[in-house]
């Protein structure tokens, strides 16, 4: 497969800068593999496609609030922190990108409150920098100093509501600065519909970074390179999903990040296995799944990764035609968009 197979054209007009509300209102695209047929839903009707003892994967990570403004020492200079992952929790050490970048020298210190500031200690590319925090507890404080990371593709300023629109009702871990969006559709009373009908709601994790925007810049691509991301399936994950493979029951697997989490933590046989640690794993046609039977998704952008995943399960040719019918019939796209689901 080639990078063009997977262009095409999105108007800024179908990209969502804000959510539907309630969330789970939003249109659902439904794609079967079998029929070639494409329906088109509300997400609500999700649950109609699940049977009793189907289970369904979600990612629990949580946005935090990444994006950071302070003040650089002696100077006041105004410098953009945005925070990327957390490298060690004792020494509260971290990656971060800084803007403007000519300013953020070794070194120097920036401060954000009266409480909070850091220091760079590294540079580890021509924005990227290494920082250590004076104290620990950074996650809880940047959730009163930061504001949300929303994606560079919505054109605007974040908003307060958008603390909570920009995180799924299930997020539970710290770590992600992009949200796993194919999750942000689903409310409470969805969520408590779909286990009343029988299905396991079953968490992992995948703390999603900046990389799942980074354009891929090769034709061929076999040659593309993953960021690494760290994941997490528990024990009783795997057991839960492995037991339901064993009945033939399908595994609904909510958004591209926990497809990857899924799909790297694999046996020989095919079953799901308890692990932690990063992955780059890139799936793209034509990889063969081996746990993922149903996938819902959001609708992506041209050339991107996830949109790849999807052309990997879906049929390239089929998931091409699907996203010329959203286009006609006004479908939203991207993070805030409307979702796609493939049986």
């Amino acid at each position: 497969m080639k990078l063009s197979d997977f262009k095409y054209n999105l108007p800024k007009t179908a990209i969502a800068k804000y959510p539907v509300s309630p969330r789970d209102k939003a249109k659902l695209m439904v794609l079967n593999r079998e029929t070639g047929e494409i329906d088109d839903k509300k997400f609500t009707n999700v649950v109609d496609y699940m049977n009793e003892g189907d289970v369904m994967v979600v990612n629990e990570t949580r946005v935090f609030q990444a994006r950071l403004y302070g003040k650089k020492e002696k100077t006041n200079a105004k410098i953009e922190v945005f925070l990327l992952r957390e490298l060690n929790k004792e020494d509260c050490i971290w990656d971060v990108i800084v803007d403007p970048a000519r300013k953020v020298r070794i070194g120097n210190k920036i401060y954000f409150d009266d409480n909070l500031w850091c220091e760079v200690i590294d540079n580890t590319t021509s924005r990227g920098r290494t920082v250590r925090f004076n104290k620990s507890g950074v996650y809880h404080a940047v959730e009163k100093l930061g504001l949300t990371p929303l994606p560079p593709y919505i054109k605007r300023d974040p908003e307060p509501a958008d603390k909570v629109n920009y995180q799924t009702v299930y997020a539970k871990v710290d770590g992600a600065v992009a949200a796993p969006t194919a999750g942000l559709h689903f409310t409470e009373k969805l969520i408590s519909k779909i286990e009343k009908k029988g299905i396991k709601i079953v968490p992992v994790i995948l703390h999603i970074g900046l990389g799942t925007f980074r354009p891929v810049e090769v034709e061929d691509l076999t040659k593309h390179k993953m960021d690494s991301e760290y994941y997490e399936i528990s024990a009783h994950s795997a057991d839960v999903i492995n037991k339901a493979m064993s009945h033939k029951k399908n595994v609904f697997v909510v958004g591209t990040s926990a497809c990857r989490a899924l799909e790297t933590s694999t046996t020989a046989d095919g079953l799901v296995k308890q692990g932690r640690g990063w992955t780059d794993k890139f799936i793209y046609p034509q990889y063969v799944f081996k746990i993922t039977t149903k996938l819902i998704t959001n609708f992506h952008a041209p050339e991107s990764t996830l949109l790849m995943l999807a052309g990997a399960f879906a049929d390239t040719d089929f998931i091409m035609k699907a996203y010329k019918k959203a286009l006609k019939e006004k479908y939203r796209f991207l993070s805030y968009g409307d979702a796609m689901l493939i049986v």
